[in-house]
C-alpha cells in the first residue's frame, strides 16, 4: 500500500457531519470546514433544494428543482410543504387538504398516506427523499460518503412530528444525531460573531411555520430561555391570501374559475412569489400570468401588499409578547435580534420586530441560510470540530403524570432545559395495591383530563400494603431529540417498568398552540378545581382511617357522646365533599381532625401496649 493512498484514506474517508435545515418550502445542508459553516450547493450551483417530490411516468421519483418543474406539469403526482403533514394522522389534515391540492390514499386512517400517480407516499417517505438529494449533493461536493446529520425542526414541533423526522432521515439513508430547534440553530449560527454576553431573540418566519426564541448567550454557552410560536403560520398563508385575490381577480376578468386546475394554480403560486419577492425591494411590482393564450396582469404596490398582509404579520407578534413574559423580561431587556426565514425580508416585517423588540433586528446572515449554517455548527460540535461551545434546548410543554384526585404531578416543567431527567416519588392509594397505572401526560393544565394524553402504562406485582405504604420511583428523561422515556420503580422489590413515549397521532396544531394560552385562560380555575380535588383526596384520607379505627377496640372506649361528636364531625365533612370550596372541605377536616384526637391517642396506647407485652425493662 502506497503513502499516497494512505493520507487520501485519512483525509477522504475522515467521518463528516451535516447540518440539514428540512424546511417547507426549501432545505439546505451544510457543513463545517476550516473557515465555519458554509451551505452546500447542488450541482448546477444551487443552494436552496424545494422540498417538493414527484413521481415521474415511468415511475421514477425526483425532489428537488426537477420537482419543482413538474409541480406545473403534473401537478397530481406532486407534493410539496409536507412538513405540515408529518407525524399526522388522516384527522388532523382537514385544514392543510383546503390548502394543498393533495390526494389522501385510500385506506390511510392512523399515518397519513399521499397518492403520487399509482403510488403512495408517508409523509415521512417524502421527505426521505428530500433528504437523499442533500446527502447526495453533500457526497458529490465532498467527495466521500454522508451518513450522519443534524437536522433542525420547528421548536414547536411534538413527539410526533419530531419521531417523523427521524424516520425520514433513516428512510434516507441518514443518522440522525440530534435534532435542534431551527431558532436555537440560528442563535449558534449568529454566535461565531457575536462572542459577547446578552439576551437574543431569534424570530423565524418561514414558509409553513413560525417560531420565537429567547436566549441568553454567556461565554460560549447558548441558553434558550424559552419559547413560543404557530405551527400554522408562514410565508405560505401569505403566498395563499395572494393568490385567492388574483383567482378573484382572473374569474372577474377571464369569466371562468381556474381556482380548481392545479396547473394554473401553480403557475399563479409562482408569479405570487415572484412579486413578493420583488417587493422587498421595489416600491411596486406585477403579478404577471399567462395561461392557454389568455394573459392576467395586476400591479402590486407595496402600501396595498402590507395593508392586505398586516394581521398575518400581527399574528406573529402574540407568541412574542407571550415568550418575552415566559421568560421574565421585558423588550428592553433584549439585546439582539436575529431574523430567521425568507419571509423575515418582507419590510413590514422587519418594520414590526423592531417595533416591538425595540431594536433593530440583525440581517447578516442569509435568513434562508442561518439555520442550516447552525445546524453545521451542531454538527461540528458534536464531531469535536467546535470547542468552547455548549447548547441547552428546552422542552416546549411540561411533563408530568396523573395523581390521585385526577390531578397532575409535573416532573419536568415548560421551558426546562434538555437533555433533562426528574425523578419523584408517589404512593399507593388503596390497601393491598398490587398494580400502579402510571399515565403520563402533557401540558400546562392542572387537571390530567385538561392535558395531552401521552403513555399509560402498568407497573406490576408491587408488594401489597397498607395505602400510603408503598414507595414508587418514576423517572422522567428526555433526550437532546426531546424523545421521553418514563420509568417507574418499585423501591420495595425492586421490580421496573418502563417506556419511550410513542408518537401520539390525533392532535391537531390547533390543540397544541391552544395549550399554553389555555393554561392562562384557565388559570384560576384550574387551580380551584385541584385544590377541591387534592382536599376531597386528603378527605377520603381521612375517612377511611376512621372507618378501619371504629373496628379497633380503641373505639370502643370512647364515650357515647365523644362517638356521637366524630359521627356528627363526620356528616359535615360528607355534606361538604362535593363542595368547590376546598377551604369549606378543609375546614371540615381539621374539625374532625380535632374531634378524633382522642380515638387516635387510644389506638396508640393500645399499639404501644400490644407491642410491649410479654416484653421485660
Amino acid at each position: 500500500m502506497s503513502s499516497t493512498f494512505q493520507i487520501d484514506f485519512s483525509a477522504a474517508h475522515k467521518p463528516v457531519i451535516v447540518g440539514i435545515d428540512l424546511g417547507t418550502t426549501n432545505s439546505l445542508v451544510a457543513f463545517m470546514d476550516l473557515t465555519g459553516p458554509k451551505v452546500i450547493p447542488g450541482p448546477e450551483g444551487e443552494r436552496l433544494v424545494p422540498s417538493i417530490v414527484s413521481v415521474r411516468q415511468d415511475g421514477e421519483v425526483v425532489a428537488g428543482n426537477p420537482a419543482r418543474q413538474l409541480l406545473i406539469e403534473q401537478p397530481d403526482r406532486t407534493v410539496y410543504s409536507v412538513k405540515r403533514l408529518m407525524g399526522k394522522g388522516v384527522s388532523d389534515i382537514g385544514e392543510e387538504l383546503r390548502l394543498f391540492p393533495f390526494r389522501i390514499a385510500e385506506g390511510s386512517e392512523s399515518v397519513v398516506r399521499l397518492q403520487l400517480g399509482d403510488r403512495t407516499f408517508t409523509p415521512p417517505e417524502i421527505s426521505a427523499h428530500v433528504l437523499r438529494q442533500l446527502k447526495q449533493n453533500a457526497e458529490a461536493y465532498l467527495g466521500r460518503p454522508v451518513t450522519q446529520a443534524v437536522i433542525t425542526v420547528p421548536a414547536y414541533f411534538n413527539d410526533a412530528q419530531r419521531q417523523a423526522t427521524k424516520d425520514a432521515g433513516r428512510i434516507a439513508g441518514l443518522e440522525v444525531l440530534r435534532l435542534v430547534n431551527e431558532p436555537t440553530a440560528a442563535s449558534l449560527a449568529y454566535g461565531l460573531d457575536k462572542r459577547k454576553d446578552g439576551v437574543i431573540a431569534v424570530y423565524d418566519l418561514g414558509g409553513g411555520t413560525f417560531d420565537i426564541s429567547i436566549l441568553r448567550l454567556h461565554e460560549g454557552i447558548f441558553e434558550v430561555l424559552a419559547t413560543n410560536g404557530d405551527t400554522h403560520l408562514g410565508g405560505d398563508d401569505i403566498d395563499n391570501r395572494l393568490i385567492q385575490i388574483a383567482l378573484e381577480d382572473i374569474q372577474s376578468e377571464w369569466g371562468e374559475d381556474i381556482g380548481k386546475n392545479r396547473e394554473a394554480v401553480q403557475l399563479l403560486r409562482r408569479a405570487v412569489i415572484q412579486a413578493k419577492e420583488e417587493l422587498s425591494f421595489v416600491p411596486v411590482t406585477k403579478i404577471e400570468l399567462e395561461y392557454q393564450g389568455k394573459a392576467y396582469r395586476r400591479e402590486l404596490t407595496r402600501d396595498l401588499f402590507e395593508k392586505l398582509i398586516a394581521d398575518i404579520v400581527e399574528r406573529t407578534l402574540g407568541p412574542c409578547r407571550d415568550c418575552l413574559r415566559d421568560a421574565g423580561l421585558s423588550p428592553e431587556q433584549i439585546d439582539e435580534v436575529v431574523l430567521v426565514g425568507g419571509s423575515t425580508r418582507i419590510p413590514l416585517v422587519q418594520k414590526a420586530v423592531e417595533t416591538l423588540f425595540k431594536a433593530r433586528p440583525h440581517t447578516e446572515l442569509n435568513p434562508d441560510e442561518v439555520v442550516a449554517l447552525g445546524a453545521a455548527v451542531q454538527a461540528g460540535i458534536l464531531a469535536g470540530d467546535v470547542q468552547d461551545k455548549l447548547l441547552l434546548d428546552v422542552t416546549p410543554l411540561s411533563l408530568g403524570i396523573e395523581t390521585m384526585g385526577g390531578v397532575v404531578s409535573k416532573l419536568i416543567h415548560r421551558n426546562s432545559t434538555i437533555p433533562a431527567s426528574a425523578t419523584e416519588i408517589f404512593t399507593t392509594g388503596v390497601d393491598g395495591q398490587r398494580n400502579v397505572l402510571i399515565h403520563v401526560v402533557q401540558g400546562e393544565r392542572e387537571l390530567a383530563k385538561d392535558c395531552r394524553s401521552l403513555a399509560r402504562f402498568d407497573l406490576k406485582d408491587i408488594e401489597p400494603m397498607p395505602a400510603g405504604m408503598a414507595r414508587i420511583e418514576v423517572r422522567f428523561l428526555i433526550d437532546a431529540n426531546g424523545i421521553l422515556n418514563v420509568s417507574a420503580r418499585d423501591l420495595r422489590t425492586g421490580k421496573e417498568q418502563s417506556v419511550d413515549v410513542k408518537p401520539s397521532y390525533g392532535l391537531t396544531d390547533e390543540q397544541v398552540e391552544a395549550m399554553i394560552l389555555e393554561s392562562y385562560e384557565k388559570a384560576e380555575e384550574d387551580i380551584r378545581e385541584r385544590q377541591a380535588r387534592e382536599a376531597r383526596v386528603e378527605a377520603d384520607t381521612i375517612m377511611n382511617a376512621l372507618e378501619k379505627a371504629k373496628q379497633n377496640d380503641a373505639w370502643l372506649e370512647l364515650t357515647d357522646e365523644e362517638r356521637r361528636t366524630i359521627d356528627e364531625a363526620l356528616n359535615r365533612l360528607l355534606m361538604v365533599y362535593h363542595s368547590d370550596d376546598h377551604l369549606l372541605i378543609r375546614q371540615s377536616i381539621e374539625h374532625l381532625n380535632n374531634v378524633t384526637m382522642k380515638l387516635a391517642e387510644n389506638m396508640m396506647n393500645s399499639a404501644v401496649s400490644n407491642a410491649l407485652k410479654g416484653t421485660k425493662l
